[in-house]
């Protein structure tokens, strides 16, 4: 019954994610995961750590793991954070550097966990209309605030951030954090990580489920100044000091340090990008420029809502949002290049039907 529920707890409205099927096999072009297996260096990880270790704890600072990221993004040790999946990492950011009384700003059209985070945690927020192509205008994130929240590139649009404009952001804000979501920028967008040294009040939160192929073992972290990951480290463990498994911190570390596989996997996703967004723009699609492992597209006669069912019908899945301005888009993740030829043949024939 939800009179037994809390108050706070009757007002929510969650985060919802995009449909993971169970039973018909379809094409999975809906959650953005990667169309390629994790590393065999983090799979190798993985079945060596799954012995008699499991009935221990994990280390509670991931000391290895820690220790291998800074090694791959050449910063220390102590700047860095690993968390649950890169959404634990941001709901424990959201707690421990935003202040109920000073707003926090981030885009209308952007990662919708934003403000579930902030509605759960009692944080007045402004959302910053995004322009009529989807670019992220500088003015409004310039004037001193509570904090800001960008998601770079962008979700579920794909644009990227130039990294000139993140440091102007940064340098404007410097009373409070800049959280700088970096969940997609494995895919041939720059990343803020080199800026982490000049800004104490710069986060960088980046996940291993994407370009890392480890949706499935939920590893995400922050790089910052040891400060901020201090800040993170008293939320985390005044309620949960052991977060991290040892399987998971087995994998990413195997996973990181596999630089090689990664940039071949990534290398391969980039072209098939560039490829099906030329596909589809030949079909009448607006394509958003994409700097993300997914495209954003509309198209010049068909409403997105009709392109759904036609695809879901035909075994695809991909993602709509029946929210203002984007009701007539649809996010379509960047699969192999046999799953992209499906999914265009598909697209011709909805197209046709409709003609």
């Amino acid at each position: 019954m939800k009179e037994l529920w809390s108050q706070r707890c009757r007002g929510l409205i969650p985060y919802t994610p995009g449909e993971q099927p169970k039973g018909r096999k379809l094409i999975k072009l809906n959650t953005n995961e990667n169309p390629y297996p994790p590393s065999p260096q983090a799979l190798r990880a993985i079945k060596e750590a799954a012995g008699e270790g499991l009935r221990l704890y994990p280390d509670p600072e991931c000391t290895e793991l820690r220790e291998g990221i800074a090694l791959a993004l050449d910063v220390k040790p102590e700047q860095i954070f690993v968390g649950n999946g890169s959404d634990e990492v941001l709901s424990l950011a959201f707690q421990a550097f935003f202040d109920p009384d000073k707003p926090i700003r981030f885009a209308d059209i952007t990662y919708s966990f934003y403000p579930v985070f902030a509605d759960f945690y009692g944080l007045s927020y402004r959302e910053i209309p995004l322009d009529e192509h989807f670019s992220l205008p500088l003015a409004p994130f310039l004037e001193p605030g509570g904090g800001v929240v960008l998601a770079n590139p962008n979700a579920p649009t794909g644009r990227e951030l130039d990294l000139c404009d993140i440091r102007s952001i940064v340098a404007a804000n410097e009373n409070s954090v800049v959280v700088v979501d970096e969940a997609y920028v494995d895919f041939g967008s720059r990343s803020a990580v080199e800026l982490v040294s000049l800004f104490p009040n710069l986060l960088v939160v980046r996940t291993f489920s994407k370009g890392r192929s480890l949706a499935g073992l939920r590893v995400g972290y922050a790089v910052g100044d040891k400060d901020l990951i201090a800040g993170l480290n008293a939320v985390k463990n005044s309620f949960n000091s052991y977060p991290v498994d040892r399987l998971a911190q087995a994998g990413a570390l195997g996973a990181i340090r596999d630089q090689d596989y990664f940039r071949a996997t990534a290398t391969k996703i980039i072209s098939t990008r560039a490829c099906t967004s030329g596909h589809l723009r030949s079909m009448g699609f607006t394509v958003c420029d994409s700097a993300a492992n997914f495209l954003f597209v509309t198209h010049e006669t068909v409403p997105a809502k009709v392109l759904l069912e036609g695809l879901r019908q035909r075994g695809i899945l991909v993602r709509w949002w029946d929210k203002p301005r984007i009701s007539n888009y649809l996010r379509i993740t960047v699969g192999t290049d046999e799953d992209m030829q499906t999914l265009c043949q598909a697209l011709r024939e909805i197209i046709a039907e409709q003609a």
